[in-house]
């Protein structure tokens, strides 16, 4: 047998001394390596910004519209190739799509999603339900009731036994007011268990919607009717008394009636049950450029009882009180004549509004109060009027 050489045993200064000769060949090879920069990497100072748009390091999925890396784009290409992926393959990509943008609340996303798994015709009856179902979920979320109903039916067509889209078509049902088909699937939802609480309540919930509803409907018809009747006796009354209307064919519409003037614009002319008449009614004072209202004055009160009412108090700008109910005069004007009629303060509102001259304006009477005898008066009488071209009389 051959002998094995015996191996030198070094001492501690010879390891010692071989340790440093190491060190210096290492050096010196380090040395001679060649030195370039590194370039190939990301920025240093934007490593972490790079590292997010990495596919294997994103934390959140790129918005829509958001430009990606050559990278992401080919991962995505890849992922929805419909030369790399079955139809099955691509309906369950969306899918799970659809998945992860309802967990992150992105529900148009989701939509959009579910849609695109709805595209291919695959799967079985009760996959499509679970697709229908989902985009169900995502429509409700945006609060979109009607859609989302439509997919919850479809989902129940294809899957009777499926009860997550039977209570969202209920929830759905509700929302819209379609009590009937809120209570016919809680009714449902309740065969299969008698003890679903939810379900009950929705039901009460809606049965009480439901009778509120009918009983405010009967009012609304109640009162709609008793307005026609109202406007009926209205306009039997004033063709009973031959008012005459500036505008065409007032009486055809009761907006025509209706005041304009701000203080008045709630108080059309109305009947009693006893057929009289309160008018909503202009006194001008020309003198002062002012005007005083009566927004429901009865057609038997006297415009001398009227006026007596006016100047109870005297008038802010009458500084020298002139204006009293004996010193005053009374007119209303006809603009398709173009003329002026001076009113006798003895008659009352529907002898005044009954003479032949005398015209009612956007459901309004308006009458024009001066001093006897003025300046004011004179002039208000013969100012130059146009008349109004209107052929209806």
């Amino acid at each position: 047998m051959e002998e094995k050489q015996a191996k030198k045993v070094l001492s501690e200064q010879e390891r010692l001394e071989l340790a440093a000769q190491l060190d210096r060949d290492l050096d010196a090879f380090i040395s001679s390596l060649e030195k370039r920069r590194y370039t190939e990497g990301w920025p240093e100072d934007r490593w972490e910004e790079e590292m997010a748009k990495h596919p294997f390091f994103m934390q959140k999925s790129p918005e829509p519209g958001e430009p990606l890396s050559p990278l992401m784009e080919g991962l995505q290409q890849l992922k929805y190739d419909p030369q790399e992926n079955t139809e099955q393959e691509l309906a369950d990509t969306y899918k799970e799509d659809g998945r992860f943008y309802m967990q992150h609340r992105k529900f148009r996303m989701a939509v959009l999603s579910y849609t695109e798994a709805l595209r291919y015709k695959v799967g079985d009856a009760a996959y499509k339900a679970i697709l229908y179902n989902n985009r169900s979920a995502a429509n409700y979320s945006l609060k979109n009731y009607r859609t989302s109903l439509q997919d919850a039916q479809k989902a129940l067509e294809l899957n009777p036994d499926y009860d997550k889209p039977r209570w969202r078509a209920a929830q759905c049902a509700s929302a819209l007011d379609r009590f009937d088909l809120c209570v016919e699937l809680c009714d449902t939802i309740l065969q299969r268990d008698s003890t679903n609480s939810a379900a009950i309540e929705l039901r009460k919930s809606c049965l009480a919607r439901k009778a509120a509803q009918n009983r405010d409907s009967r009012k609304e018809a109640r009162l709609e009717r008793e307005k026609e009747q109202k406007w009926d006796r209205l306009v039997a009354e004033l063709q009973k008394r031959m008012v005459k209307f500036e505008e065409p064919k007032a009486l055809d519409d009761e907006r025509k009636l209706r005041p304009r003037l701000a203080p008045l614009e709630d108080f059309m002319v109305s009947c009693d049950d006893n057929g009289v008449l309160s008018w909503p009614v202009v006194f001008c004072y020309p003198e002062f450029q002012t005007t005083d209202f009566q927004q429901q004055l009865p057609e038997t009160t006297k415009m001398q009882e009227v006026l007596e009412q006016l100047f109870e108090e005297p008038l802010e700008c009458d500084k020298a009180g002139l204006y009293r109910a004996n010193k005053v005069n009374v007119y209303y004007e006809n603009r398709i004549l173009g003329f002026p009629y001076i009113v006798d303060k003895k008659k009352t509102i529907q002898e005044i509004v009954a003479e032949r001259t005398f015209l009612v304006y956007q459901g309004t009477l308006t009458f024009y109060i001066v001093v006897k005898g003025s300046k004011q008066e004179e002039s208000f009488v013969n100012q130059t009027r146009i008349p109004l071209k209107l052929n209806h009389w």
